[in-house]
């Protein structure tokens, strides 16, 4: 399923949104004149997991976890989540208000990293070397965040089977909620079988999203009570 457009519209732009997007593109063409910056930036869980890892200390493991946010595998890879990121993004910057969202956004990062780490230490032990990079794991935040804030959104969405393509308009909480079993369901089978894809850091960062986003939420404010003027005729 490949999201096109929802129905929410933004009342002020958003700032942070944009920015994040540039910045992952930016990054993807630096990238490209310098092939070895996946594997001098990116986070992995052996940082976490052995003891040379941990000798590195707090910021460094914490500038990795953040420079893995902006990096991709690839131009398909990079054009998917940004994709992602341009449709659902907005709406949550929005209700929480641009500092807030991406506050919001980097802890949902890093809880997307912490769960991949767990996942590497459980499960996939030979995943522990390998560099982890792109925003999923963060947008993945973004929509769990969109699916507490407008589960009665509509997603434009189409559906691709082998050579037919049907466009259908699916409740934000049907496209998101069926998004997410596909990740569980998926990382529990990379378990057996091994996978490039950083499953369990998406359910990480959706998780990470749900839990968090009442805390980030931008409180609306009540309606002032109409003034009643008490004009009498005698």
């Amino acid at each position: 399923m490949l999201p096109i457009s929802d129905n929410i519209p933004h009342r002020r732009s958003p700032y942070v949104n944009y920015t994040l997007i540039g910045t992952c593109v930016a990054v993807y063409l630096y990238q490209l004149l310098h092939p070895h910056l996946v594997g001098e930036l990116a986070y992995r869980p052996a940082y976490l997991l052995t003891s040379s890892g941990l000798a590195l200390g707090a910021s460094r493991l914490a500038a990795a976890a953040l420079a893995t946010m902006f990096l991709h595998g690839g131009l398909l890879h990079l054009g998917f989540n940004m994709w992602t990121l341009w449709i659902f993004g907005d709406n949550v910057e929005d209700r929480m208000g641009h500092w807030r969202y991406l506050v919001f956004y980097v802890l949902c990062g890093f809880a997307a990293t912490l769960m991949h780490t767990l996942a590497a230490a459980w499960g996939l032990p030979r995943n522990a070397g390998v560099p982890m990079v792109g925003a999923s794991g963060a947008i993945a935040g973004v929509l769990g965040a969109y699916f507490k804030l407008f589960p009665r959104a509509t997603i434009r969405t189409l559906v691709i089977l082998v050579f037919l393509w049907i466009p259908l308009d699916l409740p934000a909480v049907v496209f998101i909620g069926l998004w997410f079993v596909l990740q569980l369901l998926s990382g529990l089978g990379s378990l057996a079988g091994g996978s490039s894809v950083a499953f369990w850091a998406h359910v990480g960062g959706f998780l990470a999203g749900l839990l968090l986003v009442g805390l980030f939420v931008a409180r609306r404010r009540r309606p002032q009570p109409p003034r009643v003027t008490d004009i009498r005729w005698e």
